[in-house]
């Protein structure tokens, strides 16, 4: 897919200083797309041509994207949760 958008000259020198538009473009609705849980790392690796996870992970740090969010933890903690409570309802804990 092809998308086209129009950003006059003078404001794209602001929004994206020195460097390829079409690219911080793309770069910036796939990392949107990511922090949204759209995108997994793997798509957003693929999408973007970047080889390796380790360059993914170096690429996240640069954008200042935290690869484990809160959300990440709360997740985490509802399964241990769910775990101990199974544990504890077998009498292993």
């Amino acid at each position: 897919m092809q998308i086209t958008i129009e950003i006059p000259d003078d404001l794209a020198a602001l929004v994206i200083p020195g460097g390829d538009p079409a690219r911080a473009t793309l770069e910036a609705l796939a990392l949107e797309a990511y922090r949204d849980r759209r995108l997994t790392g793997y798509q957003l690796r693929t999408l973007l041509g970047i080889p390796s996870r380790f360059e993914l992970y170096d690429f996240l740090g640069e954008h200042k994207v935290e690869r484990y969010t809160i959300q990440d933890l709360e997740h985490d903690l509802d399964i241990i949760q769910k775990v101990d409570a199974t544990r504890r309802s077998e009498g292993l804990g």
